[in-house]
């Protein structure tokens, strides 16, 4: 499986519903309610969504590789 950290949240989650699972863990909460994968999700990537909400980047990749996931879009590559 990959991610692309750049990618929109909702074709992430389109392709892989897990993943919306995932981010809620790692204190994207606001994710689960109804409407904002639709609303927010349409126009935020993880890579943004981790800087507004002062989610170390770090913390997101090795929790996403702890459930297998290859990482694509790194900012620090």
């Amino acid at each position: 499986m990959e991610i692309d950290l750049n990618e929109k949240i909702i074709d992430l989650v389109k392709k892989d519903e897990k993943i919306k699972d995932i981010l809620s863990e790692l204190g994207f909460s606001e994710i689960t309610k109804p409407g904002m994968i639709q609303t927010v999700g349409r126009f935020m990537s993880i890579n943004q969504g981790s800087s507004l909400r002062k989610i170390d980047i770090e913390v997101i990749k090795e929790r996403f590789k702890s459930y297998g996931y290859q990482i694509k879009g790194d900012l620090n590559e």
